[in-house]
C-alpha cells in the first residue's frame, strides 16, 4: 500500500509552517489555490484506487472506488461491486481553496473503508462565484446521481469537511425543503455551519481568525447573512439524517461543533460525535500519514457505510 506513517510530532512541525503560508488572508486566492495544490501532492492514494473524472450537475467531479476490498479494512466493508450506494463529498477550503487534487487522498481511503463509490465534487468557488454558487452545484450533483446515475436519494450520503461540511449540512436542508428527499446520513468533519461567527481563538495549526473571516466575506459576497443556506446552523434541522461530527478539541471550530451537536439533537437528529486530542483542523487529509488520523476516517466510513447498507444477518454468520 503506498502510505507510511509518521509520528504526529514531526507532522504538526511540518504542517504549522505550510499553513501559515498558504492560508493566509494577505497572499492571492489564486496562489493559496496553487501552493495548496502542490502540497496534496505528498498526501498519497492508497494502491486499488481507481479514479474516474466526469461531469455531476455540470460541474467537473471525480468517482473514486477502490478497485478491491482491501485486507485488513477496519470496516470489514463489502467490495464496491456489492456496496448499495454512494457518498457525495464536499471538500473544505473556506469556500475560496481547495479542490479535486486536495482532498484525492480522503476521499480514497473514504472509498476504500467504506467500499462505496465516493464522488468529489468541484463546486464553484469564491469570491469569483459567491454564495449561493457552491451550494446550488452540491444541489444539482445530487440530484444528478439521483435522476440520471440511478441512485435514490437514501442510498447517498452526503459528506464533507469544514467549509464543505457546511455545505453538506446546509444541502441537506435545502433537499428537504424544496424536493422532500433526504440523504441517507450526514458524514461532518469540522464542519464550518455558521460563518457569522467569528474565532474566539487567534489560530489553530491549520486556520487563523484574519483567514476565515475574510473567506466569510468572500463567500458572502452580496447576500444577507440570513439567507438560508449561508449559516446552516442557524436554519431548520429537523428531519435531518443520522449525523456523525468529529472535531479534535484544539480547533477554533470546537465550540461550533458542539453547538452544531446540541442543537442537532435538540431537533431530534440522531447524532454521533467525537473528539479528538492531538489532531489537527481535518486532519483525515493526513491518513495516508498518521494512524490516528486514519482511524478517525474509518469510523466515519464504517457510520456512512453501515446508514447505505445496514448490517443483515447474512453478513453475521
Amino acid at each position: 500500500m503506498r502510505e507510511f506513517k509518521i509520528p504526529l510530532p514531526i507532522v504538526r512541525a511540518v504542517l504549522d509552517p505550510v499553513f501559515r503560508v498558504t492560508l493566509n488572508a494577505r497572499l492571492p486566492i489564486a496562489a493559496q489555490r496553487a501552493l495548496l495544490d502542490a502540497v496534496s501532492l505528498l498526501q498519497l492514494v492508497p494502491d486499488g484506487s481507481i479514479v474516474q473524472r466526469l461531469q455531476l450537475g455540470g460541474r467537473p467531479a471525480e468517482r473514486v472506488i477502490a478497485e478491491t476490498a482491501i485486507p485488513g479494512s477496519r470496516t470489514h466493508a463489502v467490495p464496491p461491486e456489492r456496496a448499495a450506494g454512494a457518498i457525495l463529498y464536499l471538500h473544505g477550503g473556506g469556500y475560496v481553496v481547495g479542490s479535486l487534487a486536495t482532498h484525492r487522498s480522503l476521499v480514497a481511503h473514504l472509498a476504500r473503508e467504506s467500499a462505496c463509490a465516493v464522488y468529489s465534487l468541484e463546486y464553484r468557488l469564491a469570491p469569483e462565484h459567491p454564495f449561493p454558487a457552491g451550494l446550488d452545484d452540491a444541489e444539482a450533483a445530487f440530484l444528478d446521481l439521483v435522476d440520471n446515475v440511478g441512485y435514490r436519494p437514501e442510498q447517498i450520503c452526503l459528506a464533507g469537511d469544514s467549509a464543505g461540511g457546511g455545505l453538506a449540512l446546509a444541502l441537506a436542508q435545502r433537499l428537504l425543503a424544496r424536493h422532500g428527499i433526504a440523504p441517507a446520513a450526514l458524514g461532518l468533519i469540522a464542519p464550518w455551519v455558521d460563518p457569522t461567527q467569528v474565532p474566539t481563538k487567534d489560530r489553530d495549526l491549520v486556520i487563523n481568525r484574519a483567514w476565515s473571516q475574510a473567506c466569510a466575506a468572500h463567500y458572502l459576497g452580496d447576500a444577507a447573512v440570513t439567507e438560508a443556506g449561508y449559516a446552516p446552523l442557524l436554519g431548520d434541522l429537523f428531519g435531518l439524517p443520522p449525523t456523525y461530527v468529529q472535531v479534535d478539541v484544539s480547533e477554533l471550530l470546537h465550540d461550533q461543533c458542539r453547538q452544531l451537536v446540541t442543537a442537532l439533537r435538540g431537533a431530534g437528529v440522531h447524532v454521533r460525535f467525537s473528539e479528538t486530542r492531538g489532531l489537527w483542523h481535518v486532519a483525515q487529509l493526513q491518513a495516508a500519514l498518521v494512524t490516528e488520523a486514519a482511524r478517525a476516517l474509518s469510523e466515519l466510513a464504517e457510520f456512512l457505510r453501515e446508514a447505505i447498507q445496514p448490517v443483515s444477518i447474512d453478513d453475521l454468520r
